[in-house]
């Protein structure tokens, strides 16, 4: 990963994980890579839900190892009254704890925001749930699937004559993770002026609907006249937008405003297009988009192979790209370039090379340091070094179990991935 490039930007802040799944380990895994020390807190024997992935390397969930690298591992029954003095103890020394239960789940356990700003006023709660601390849907359960569906961007994605497909990628919950490292930034900001803690109230529905950039807004403000539908391959308020079949394989082509339009029909050989009255405008091409994406479409396939179709856009200077498959993915210059890749070394899984976070700062680093925990990695050293535990008394807690750790740690003689300060 080559040397340090510049202070890590959240060194000194210490965060307490109570997350599972996609959207709160996400959160977290940024605010870990940033350079916060995150303290992950998992259930006995099972864990986080997302180390039951179902692809898996040498009995490691992929999904786990990706979203919780840079994180110390503590294993923790909250519903023994001693694993929650624990967390109450972490809690207030803490100075962002992350939490996506049910909505109410945490005052339940004693750990709610009122709770928690009494013995740590400065503390800041993030708390993620599908719908958020209010509202007629505030108790469903509910994952990014259900916000796709309820937010109205599954509606709008596929073919007007078939059902809407799934969203293959987690857009919910990495929409949602990404305000939250947003919202605690400011809310640690804010901390520095007036000194006060925050609770922040994210919902992946809220997040979904926050995202429409024109669907919502065209049906708004045409007072309910325009309704966006599924539209295919090419987007009805942008021509040229959209996919195109080239012999062996798919390109997108993004030819909608003019100058782009205009190196477009150059490109094909008839300039004229650009002038033609129908085509000359936006407007113009998206009333006969019908008529226009034809002639596109039969230009692309006349070429022996999307390579050359490619070469011919760019000699053009016309924004275009491939369809890539998972496998050019990784292979990709600009991904390998900006080093979307990563390989950390896993005490059990082995090297392990994951899709990298997308921070880039001119003087600070953010290339992760550690692989995700063991379940209980770092038990003894949280409660040790934090805590002031002694060993007798982190021996009696996991006689009574309220610690566990999985019998991996002390095969692999797992220690404290992170570096020292």
């Amino acid at each position: 990963m080559g040397e340090e490039r510049g202070p890590r930007l959240l060194e000194g802040i210490r965060v307490l994980d109570f997350t599972r799944y996609v959207a709160g380990p996400y959160l977290t895994r940024c605010l870990g890579v940033l350079g916060a020390e995150v303290i992950k807190v998992e259930r006995p024997k099972r864990g986080d839900e997302g180390r039951e992935h179902p692809y898996q390397v040498k009995g490691q969930s992929g999904m786990f190892l990706q979203l919780n690298t840079d994180k110390k591992g503590l294993c923790l029954d909250l519903k023994h009254p001693k694993g929650l003095a624990v967390a109450k103890e972490l809690a207030a020394r803490s100075d962002v704890v992350v939490e996506n239960f049910r909505p109410g789940v945490m005052d339940q356990l004693g750990l709610g925001y009122e709770a928690l700003r009494e013995a740590n006023p400065r503390l800041i709660l993030c708390s993620i749930s599908s719908f958020g601390q209010s509202g007629p849907y505030s108790q469903r359960a509910g994952f990014g699937l259900i916000a796709d569906a309820l937010s109205g961007a599954m509606d709008i994605v596929g073919f007007p004559d078939l059902p809407p497909p799934i969203i293959r990628i987690p857009i919910a919950d990495t929409l949602t993770g990404v305000h939250g490292v947003g919202a605690i930034c400011a809310a640690l900001f804010a901390r520095e002026r007036h000194g006060r803690g925050q609770w922040i109230d994210l919902a992946l529905l809220d997040c979904m609907v926050a995202l429409h950039e024109n669907a919502l807004q065209a049906y708004l403000l045409s007072q309910g006249v325009v309704r966006t539908s599924r539209c295919g391959q090419h987007q009805p308020s942008s021509t040229i937008y959209g996919v195109f079949e080239a012999r062996d394989g798919c390109l997108v082509i993004a030819a909608h405003a003019d100058l782009a339009w205009a190196r477009l029909a150059k490109a094909m050989g008839r300039p004229e297009l650009a002038e033609d009255e129908r085509y000359a405008t936006m407007l113009g091409r998206i009333q006969h988009q019908q008529t226009l994406v034809p002639l596109v479409s039969d230009w692309v396939k006349g070429f022996g192979s999307i390579r050359d179709v490619l070469a011919c856009l760019e000699a053009h200077q016309v924004p275009c790209a491939p369809v890539h498959r998972v496998e050019e993915v990784v292979r990709d210059p600009q991904v390998l370039a900006r080093e979307m890749l990563v390989e950390l070394d896993h005490p059990i899984a082995g090297r392990v090379q994951l899709p990298n976070l997308p921070f880039r700062f001119s003087d600070a680093e953010t290339h992760p340091r550690a692989p995700a925990p063991l379940l209980g990695q770092h038990n003894r050293e949280i409660l040790a070094t934090l805590l002031g535990y002694s060993e007798d008394s982190i021996g009696s807690l996991e006689e009574e179990g309220v610690l566990y750790h999985e019998p991996a740690v002390k095969q692999a003689g797992a220690g404290s991935p992170l570096p020292p300060e």
